[in-house]
């Protein structure tokens, strides 16, 4: 059937309308609340809880025709052997995988010295090339203590301290503080920077607006030495001390980043979200969990990442952010998942059992403790597993599971230990002690 030109001209004047009213009005919806970009109609992203376009998100976006979308992101390339850019963090890696290459004493040791500071030990030691160790207090401190257990030397900062230190190539030590700044620190003691992370109005003491800044998390160093944490987002800092990107969250960031060998950032927050933030900081994906993420995502060999939520569930996500499985513990998890070369991932939640769990997410094995799990597990060469608890105890499980040793302590082991080559643990503990481990 042929259309007449006057009838052709009809239809191209309607469809020059129908874009302008698309134009004055879809493309200008008022923003509705969301969680995630899943609970975005049309081509809108989620930023700050609001449904926008992308071109109005506080943080950078991938544009809408990109083929890094949610269902779509492209996988996160992973070397056959984790790389290190730094001399150590937390979880001993960028990809937070809590692996050591030495071997937990086979006999239980006995404590060998104590380090006394002015407040709870929740930092996780940081071994350092001289054998001296360093950790953060909640006095505020920044402690490095010889292999002997004396004073080298000490910085104080204007808040409590939860951060683990992490040492770059230099020797450059980097700890984040409750006062809202991350501080760089030259080998010869000298502050090199500090940097101020968000806006918040108040930089101590407790609260909504005192905490949403804190530098808890890490920080981790990754391909560069930028460094990565969190606060009121997710933070780059190059290694000069100035901003390479932030990412805005919905919440606080309070667990350490794992950073892929690409410069993929991947950070769970408490707004109940796990985030993939590429390395020119615009994001790739998110998941939502349903509660808080606290716990630092661990990522194997095959790209897999493992995180935990307030859910009481341990997650595995694909690459591209898709649910491999979820694994439902008896309580919070707030540790982080130690992903031993057998396959096995170990992680304690608050209902005071160690789970290990297959690649494929069945249980293994269980280890019941006398109380809460925050302790990140350290796995040894051999698959063995170390970490502590708050029944004040740190214990050592063989790969299957079954209890090697235990050491009572004075207080709460939530500071996640380290362990040395001569086998002498280093771990803190809630009665403001650093401990030294070691069989006699």
């Amino acid at each position: 059937m042929r259309i007449r030109k006057r009838s052709l001209t009809t239809i191209l004047l309607l469809a020059v309308l129908c874009a302008a009213v698309w134009t004055t009005t879809c493309a200008h919806l008022e923003p509705t609340s969301c969680g995630s970009d899943k609970d975005c109609k049309l081509q809108r992203v989620c930023d700050l809880g609001r449904c926008v376009w992308s071109s109005a998100a506080s943080g950078a976006r991938l544009p809408p025709t990109s083929a890094a979308k949610r269902t779509g992101a492209p996988a996160l390339a992973l070397p056959p052997t984790e790389t290190e850019p730094a001399r150590t963090m937390f979880r001993f890696g960028p990809l937070h995988r809590g692996r050591s290459p030495h071997l937990i004493p086979s006999k239980k040791p006995s404590i060998a010295w104590t380090f006394a500071t002015g407040g709870p030990v929740v930092s996780s030691p940081a071994l350092l090339d001289d054998q001296s160790i360093a950790f953060g207090s909640h006095d505020q401190h920044l402690y490095v203590v010889t292999r002997d257990g004396t004073l080298k030397w000490s910085h104080a900062t204007t808040d409590i301290i939860f951060s683990s230190p992490a040492v770059g190539h230099d020797g450059t030590l980097y700890i984040g503080s409750d006062d809202d700044h991350l501080y760089a620190i030259a080998p010869s003691r000298r502050v090199l920077w500090n940097f101020q992370i968000g806006s918040c109005p108040q930089h101590v003491g407790v609260g909504p607006d005192a905490s949403r800044c804190d530098v808890d998390a890490g920080p981790t160093l990754g391909p560069g030495g930028v460094i990565y944490t969190g606060g009121d987002g997710i933070y780059a800092i190059n290694p000069d001390g100035t901003l390479r990107w932030r990412f805005a969250t919905g919440g606080h960031v309070s667990s350490a980043p794992a950073v892929l060998p690409d410069g993929t950032v991947i950070a769970g927050c408490q707004d109940d979200l796990i985030y993939a933030v590429g390395p020119d900081g615009t994001k790739r994906w998110d998941f939502r969990t349903g509660g808080d993420v606290e716990s630092s995502p661990a990522i194997s060999e095959d790209g897999t990442i493992y995180v935990g939520s307030d859910d009481r569930k341990l997650y595995a996500l694909a690459p591209d952010g898709t649910l491999r499985w979820a694994f439902t513990t008896g309580d919070d998890i707030r540790a982080s998942a130690a992903l031993a070369p057998s396959g096995l991932i170990a992680i304690g939640t608050f209902d005071a059992q160690m789970y290990g769990i297959k690649p494929d997410g069945t249980l293994a094995w269980t280890f019941r403790t006398g109380d809460r799990i925050v302790s990140s597990a350290l796995v040894d060469a051999q698959g063995a597993l170390l970490f502590g608890s708050e029944d004040d105890r740190v214990y050592a499980l063989e790969a299957d599971g079954r209890l090697r040793w235990s050491v009572e302590l004075e207080g709460d082991v939530d500071s996640s230990p380290v362990l040395a080559a001569d086998g002498t643990i280093y771990v803190g503990s809630d009665d403001k002690n650093l401990y030294a481990l070691r069989v006699p």
